[in-house]
């Protein structure tokens, strides 16, 4: 069968005319606008070296709770963009919103194929215009591909109930996989499979499946498995420990919990909720659960609809702050059922377009790239770290920066990309020349508090420079 393109256009000029716009609102004023932080400055030395062959790693970035270390799946999957864009950092950035709207195609046809095109059609309105998603998709980091990697992951699984292929318990291990060396919250992804797994007639005929699908997992999270193996164990700890510590002091289960979905709807609405409000909109969404008529026809939504009330559940066990990106394992599912119970609710057509308007209308007063100046993160940090090159003068340098939340990485990448490269810190490594980058005043640099500047020794400083809003500090020994 022929592919006529002029007839997939004109059947799908909304689908289109909404895709364009999403990728749009992903790249508009990328470069100007996009995170190029510490976090982002080490990711871009690491890909760099992989693109370069100079070392592929076995092991991700930390996360910031607990230091339970994820895989480096991130680091390979984000790499080709940086080679693409002659080692432009803003390259990683597009390569993220690339593979964002990539995930938003993939979900919408997924959709449109198991519930319907109307389904469809508000799925990809609510992805494509939510701000949240917009932000994650608008600077390179491993949690913000994690909506569409934990999507499909309960895809694959809902495909192997349904049909009981192996290639889907291939794709459920490897998806679970990469879904957790984003983030480590997305072993949260497992309690919805699991419950809908015992429950299944089928479970004994489908173990084998299972199995494979473990399997799967195992094989493409060897790097961590490995990593625990020679180190005691220590991402497991780490990881145990995240809820050893119990509820937050001073906070009943409830009170996390209430907490926990109050923050989740009102980042999803981009405006705070009352406590009870969210309450009110999570018992509305578990209810549909009694009013789906048929056990298999809907069991895609089931998925999803146990997937939001179980990670919200069991992530207010956590001690840990509620940051947007934390429910990245919820965002999609919580867009799938919402426009399911809309398509299915025989609602009057200007009454849909209604809510369709006003969601999109919540979601625009805070597309900052609109009317805000650019940070231009990337730009200064060329521009300190190519100043930087100059005073450093070929010679062996440690550097350290005040104060230490201030970090480095992001300057370092730019001098590491002339050959400059400090130090090992991690090794105290001390040269005869150290320099101290500060953008918070009083400047602590002689007998600083931070470990980082003190390792240098007894110092003297013999220069400063005002670079971009950076002073900058030579420290030599003092003899």
């Amino acid at each position: 069968m022929r592919l006529d393109i002029r007839d997939i256009v004109t059947k799908n000029k909304l689908v289109i005319l909404i895709l364009l716009l999403a990728a749009f609102l992903r790249v508009y004023k990328l470069p100007e606008f996009t995170t190029f932080l510490s976090d982002q400055g080490r990711d871009a030395i690491i890909v760099r070296n992989i693109v370069t062959l100079k070392h592929w790693p076995a092991i991700g970035a930390p996360s910031s709770v607990g230091q339970v270390y994820l895989g480096p799946f991130y680091y390979y999957l984000i790499a080709p963009f940086l080679l693409l864009f002659n080692f432009n950092p803003a390259g990683l950035a597009f390569g993220a919103a690339f593979l964002s709207l990539i995930g938003i195609i993939a979900g919408y046809l997924v959709t449109r194929e198991e519930v319907g095109k109307l389904t469809a059609v508000l799925f990809l309105v609510f992805t494509a215009f939510s701000f949240e998603n917009i932000e994650q998709s608008r600077f390179s980091w491993n949690p913000n591909l994690l909506p569409f990697f934990a999507f499909f992951t309960l895809y694959f699984f809902y495909k192997l109930m349904k049909t009981d292929k192996i290639i889907f318990a291939i794709l459920l291990g490897t998806f679970l996989s990469f879904s957790v060396q984003l983030h480590y919250l997305a072993v949260f992804l497992t309690l919805p499979m699991i419950l809908i797994a015992v429950t299944d007639r089928k479970l004994i005929i489908k173990l084998g499946k299972y199995l494979v699908a473990i399997i799967s997992f195992l094989f493409f999270s060897l790097p961590l498995v490995i990593f625990d193996l020679r180190h005691q164990f220590l991402n497991s700890k780490n990881f145990l420990t995240l809820f050893k510590g119990g509820l937050v002091s001073g906070s009943s289960l409830s009170t996390r919990f209430l907490e926990t979905i109050q923050v989740f709807f009102s980042t999803v609405l981009t405006f705070k909720i009352n406590s009870f409000v969210t309450l009110l909109i999570l018992v509305f969404l578990a209810a549909g659960w009694f009013f789906l008529k048929k056990k298999d026809s809907n069991l895609w939504i089931k998925i999803n609809l146990l997937n939001i009330v179980t990670f919200l559940l069991f992530f207010a066990f956590m001690n840990a702050s509620r940051l947007p990106h934390y429910f990245g394992p919820i965002y999609l599912s919580l867009f799938l059922v919402t426009a399911y119970y809309i398509a299915n609710a025989k609602l009057n057509r200007f009454f849909i377009i209604l809510l369709v308007l006003l969601y999109v209308g919540i979601n625009v007063p805070h597309y900052y790239f609109f009317y805000q100046k650019g940070n231009n993160q990337i730009a200064h940090s060329q521009k300190v770290g190519d100043f930087l090159a100059t005073k450093i003068n070929h010679q062996p340098f440690n550097i350290a920066t005040w104060p230490v939340q201030l970090t480095e990485d992001n300057f370092v990448y730019f001098l590491e990309l002339k050959g400059l490269v400090p130090a090992n810190r991690q090794k105290a490594e001390i040269t005869d020349q150290m320099f101290v980058l500060c953008d918070q005043e009083p400047c602590e640099i002689l007998n600083s508090p931070s470990w980082n500047i003190s390792m240098f020794g007894p110092a003297k400083i013999d220069n400063i420079w005002d670079v971009d809003g950076i002073k900058i500090y030579k420290l030599i020994h003092n003899k």
